[in-house]
């Protein structure tokens, strides 16, 4: 861990790594910042993920071990005090670690072998994306699509959202949601929309087995869903079942429903009507 401290937002070291808080230089650099120590601690078990980390003494002694493991991975460790970590980080209450990682992104045309999947179509929320992000990961998913119209995965409040899910489930960033859906067919998945005017419920398609091979599901906007030309190009519209009084499901509790419901059905656990 390198000796001197960081006081000054002025540092060039600091100033390059402030500036990747905005999308094009994310983009430019290949970089973005994730912070706090469960993210550090995911990013540092991706190969040569970590580019460098920044900390704060009182966050480099309640974690010691992470510093550790990020030194023996050969990251530069750069001491700041709290007003630059107050700089660099895009909390509140910052938790005194920022690490600036290398994006984890796969090409479309690596995707292969998908039992289950998710592609994002004009998500624009970043809390939203990132907390689907973790719900795929949770369920299994083998990909998840962030679609050119949807927001940039590397967002800080996607990271965080993702609670370190965006290091483990291989995601493809910036592609049509028309070429993901192309792909996703030619794998062998059935496209399946999530729409609150799906012209088949989640149960009966649960029942009928149609979950119980592989599956890429469509995610639209929460406040509008899908337009038209992408829900066209999806096999078939499926609602999620409303049986009280609520006008809908918000996105990630929908997003939650069908995954993990596809994932039940695929891993032959669901138990017959008695």
């Amino acid at each position: 861990m390198a000796s001197h401290e960081f006081t000054s937002v002025r540092s060039p070291r600091i100033k390059r790594a402030r500036r990747l808080a905005k999308r094009a230089f994310r983009e430019q650099e290949r970089r973005f910042l994730a912070e706090g120590p469960q993210a550090l601690r995911e990013a540092l078990a991706v190969r040569d993920c970590v580019h460098e980390l920044f900390v704060t003494a009182d966050a480099a002694q309640r974690n010691i071990e992470l510093v550790d493991a990020a030194r023996s991975a050969d990251v530069p460790v750069y001491p700041v005090s709290v007003e630059v970590m107050g700089e660099l980080a895009q909390t509140v209450t910052p938790q005194g670690m920022v690490a600036v990682c290398e994006f984890v992104d796969v090409p479309l045309e690596r995707v292969s072998r998908v039992r289950l999947a998710a592609v994002f179509s004009h998500i624009r929320d970043p809390g939203n994306a990132g907390t689907v992000l973790r719900t795929a990961d949770a369920a299994g998913a083998d990909v998840v699509v962030f679609a050119d119209t949807s927001v940039d995965p590397y967002n800080g409040k996607c990271v965080r959202a993702s609670a370190g899910s965006l290091f483990h489930s291989p995601v493809v960033v910036g592609v049509s949601a028309s070429a993901a859906i192309e792909q996703l067919r030619g794998e062998g998945a059935r496209v399946l929309a999530a729409e609150v005017g799906g012209t088949r419920d989640l149960h009966t398609a649960a029942d009928s087995g149609e979950l119980d091979r592989n599956v890429a599901w469509v995610f639209g906007n929460e406040a509008w869903g899908l337009p038209p030309d992408t829900a066209a190009l999806t096999d078939e519209a499926v609602n999620v079942p409303i049986y009280g009084a609520a006008e809908s499901l918000n996105l990630a509790t929908a997003a939650a429903v069908c995954l993990y419901t596809t994932a039940r059905q695929q891993r032959g656990q669901a138990t017959p009507p008695s």
